[in-house]
């Protein structure tokens, strides 16, 4: 008799699961923490020391210290009050136990323990527990020392007192779970290192100390940097304006409680034309904005121009001035402390409740009226540069609307050096931006005509960085990327917006030469991309293609190889143990010295390319990082370059 095969389509209650305590967190990972991926590896730590920081929102931690392990495990300790580690009547465990191992237990629900708090869902620390091999948490509290460490999630033993001590606080030592995090377990350090100093200027007084155990200097000393700010925001805009010009000699600096909303805020106009809005709720950055954006560009737009016309600054001026103009060369940041924020979404990026509108607005005009009063010289410099920008607006939208009028949708076609694809599903759709015609005549012949369209552009685009945005609409080169994405610039809540509806690819493909040109060129299209079409790269649609430096041939045999180290080794596989037969290896130089049929089995095919995706992680360090790369101080530039030297390719 033939066996019964099992009823695939009998769906009962024996198939349903119900994942216990933290197994929903390792089943699901990326439900909670965003990604398994390098931004999730980090984002493990930001929550652990996130619990640091409402500590200090709530005045009881002032020194928070982070160090990386030599086998990057991390360690979070702050002077807190500690955990509780008492007994709950309810779950019959320690408090400290009831932290670490349950989702959703925390302090933060208690509005007399947390009056504010970045971490509101009460997943964080038990987040990081479950994704960790090996997690010892430490509590010193009471004289004494509590300790309890878990694997995956789970207790290794009840929690006990290994000491006494008049310390107080706690630490949190963890090893992620290479099984989950399996690309990488890697700690960067300039990453840590960028959030640590947007703490330290978001939450002034506290002492944030990051330690990398892994890098030893020549005295035995580890890789070490402190961030402490005094002036808090002010200090954070100086930060970012470093290598512009600054309009007005201090920050104008805004701080009180508005209808019981604490809102803090620091502003800088400078001789650039770019607007560098960045805003935080509870200290976190929420890049979509929100109701607090919303306040301040109220409240400035209506001071400014309240004032402007009072003081008749603008008596001989026909142009309408609008919203935009008045935040045109200004860099400012935005803080508030929401004591039940409602984020719109699962990302915590922008904040919807309206009652921080009003507080916002409310404190931004109070401050900025007396600043123009008491400062009319400043006032007058102000004013004259929104007059600048609205009659650079003016020029701007002719530019805009020539562009757009050129967009296949406005029926005078795509540019004539686009060699599209002949798919039409965005989403399936690739667009290699090519450096020059010699290269981009390689790379069509070696494309997928299916899916890849190639769009060489002429030499180096212009630096948007340091040029008016209608002279941006009015570069050919700019123009020809508009029009072949199919994109348009529009006005959302008076502010510029990217309309990506009728965007004809997902993935845009910058394809340069691997020296310093192609670097350079790289560097200036992501710098537009950045400033006129950020949304392209928080969607996700931006790529840097990687071409190899280096052929290694040895007869009929051959590699490719992306630096110095696959290069050695692909010399010595080739020539042989012991042997020393002759192995050529050629350096590319561009893109044009490969065939088509190179340039698509090493860059271009999707089985066996590599892209890296350009991603913005840290907005405010991004702001800062192109506009000393692209403005015009060198000495910056200069000391980046030396700092960061070691990962740089250059060609001698």
């Amino acid at each position: 008799m033939s066996e019964q095969k099992e009823d695939k389509t009998n769906y009962g209650a024996e198939n349903i699961q119900v994942l216990e305590g933290l197994e929903a967190v390792r089943k699901r990972p990326a439900m909670y923490i965003g990604d398994i991926g390098i931004k999730g590896l980090h984002h493990l730590v930001y929550e652990v020391i996130d619990n640091s920081i409402d500590e200090a929102l709530a005045g009881y931690c002032t020194d928070i210290n982070v160090v990386i392990l030599p086998d990057n495990s991390i360690t979070v300790e702050d002077n807190g009050r500690g955990i509780p580690t008492g007994i709950m009547a309810k779950e019959k465990k320690s408090a400290l136990e009831v932290v670490m191992t349950v989702l959703h237990a925390g302090g933060k629900f208690d509005k007399d323990t947390y009056k504010v708090s970045g971490g509101l869902h009460g997943v964080g620390v038990s987040c990081v527990n479950a994704l960790s091999t090996l997690l010892v948490a430490t509590v010193y509290r009471d004289g004494k020392i509590f300790r309890q460490e878990y694997s995956c999630g789970k207790p290794l033993y009840e929690v006990k007192i290994i000491g006494d001590s008049d310390k107080r606080g706690t630490t949190i030592t963890f090893t992620p779970d290479t099984s989950i995090f399996s690309l990488t377990n890697e700690y960067k350090f300039d990453t840590l290192a960028a959030r640590l100093r947007e703490l330290a200027y978001l939450n002034k007084r506290i002492r944030l100390t990051l330690t990398d155990e892994r890098e030893v200097h020549e005295d035995g000393s580890f890789k070490k940097e402190e961030f402490y700010s005094e002036g808090g925001l002010k200090e954070f805009v100086k930060f970012l304006d470093g290598t512009r010009t600054p309009l007005i000699p201090e920050p104008i600096y805004v701080e009180g409680i508005k209808q019981g909303i604490p809102v803090e805020l620091a502003m800088q106009y400078n001789e650039t034309y770019t607007e560098n809005v960045h805003s935080y709720v509870n200290n976190i950055n929420t890049i979509e904005g929100g109701t607090h954006v919303a306040g301040f560009r109220r409240g400035l737009t209506r001071t400014l121009k309240s004032y402007a016309e009072k003081s008749g600054l603008l008596k001989n001026i026909k142009i309408e001035i609008n919203g935009d103009d008045f935040r045109e060369g200004l860099t400012a940041i935005i803080s508030v402390k929401v004591q039940e924020p409602q984020f719109e979404g699962q990302t915590k990026t922008k904040l919807g409740n309206n009652d921080v509108m009003g507080a916002v607005d409310m404190a931004v005009g109070e401050i900025l009226n007396n600043y123009l009063e008491e400062n009319p010289r400043e006032a007058k410099l102000i004013v004259g540069k929104v007059i600048i920008a609205a009659q650079a607006r003016q020029a701007a939208r002719k530019a805009r609307e020539m562009v757009q009028r050129k967009t296949v949708m406005g029926g005078s076609g795509l540019p004539g050096k686009l060699a599209d694809c002949s798919e039409k599903d965005a989403s399936k759709c690739e667009l290699y931006l090519v450096e020059g015609d010699s290269a981009g005549g390689t790379a069509k012949q070696g494309r997928n005509r299916y899916f890849q369209a190639i769009l060489p552009l002429r030499g180096k685009i212009l630096n948007v960085e340091k040029a008016q945005e209608h002279k941006i609409y009015e570069n050919e080169e700019i123009k020809n990327i508009f029009t072949a994405l199919g994109v348009s610039i529009g006005t959302v809540d008076d502010a510029k917006a990217l309309n990506i509806d009728k965007l004809r690819y997902h993935k845009v493909v910058i394809m340069t030469d691997a020296d310093v040109d192609g670097s350079h060129i790289t560097t200036l299209i992501l710098t537009f991309f950045f400033r006129y079409m950020k949304e392209l790269v928080e969607f996700g649609y931006v790529y840097i293609a990687t071409p190899p430096l280096y052929l290694v041939k040895k007869g009929k045999e051959q590699a490719y190889a992306w630096d110095d180290t696959t290069r050695d080794a692909a010399v010595q596989r080739l020539r042989g143990a012991g042997k020393e037969e002759s192995v050529h290896v050629q350096r590319y130089k561009g893109l044009g010295e490969m065939n088509a049929e190179q340039l698509w089995e090493t860059t271009m095919n999707p089985e066996t390319r590599t892209l890296r995706r350009a991603t913005i992680e840290n907005a405010a360090e991004c702001d800062h990082i192109f506009s000393m790369l692209m403005g015009d101080e060198v000495a910056p530039r200069r000391d980046f370059i030396e700092k960061n030297a070691k990962y740089a390719r250059i060609d001698v």
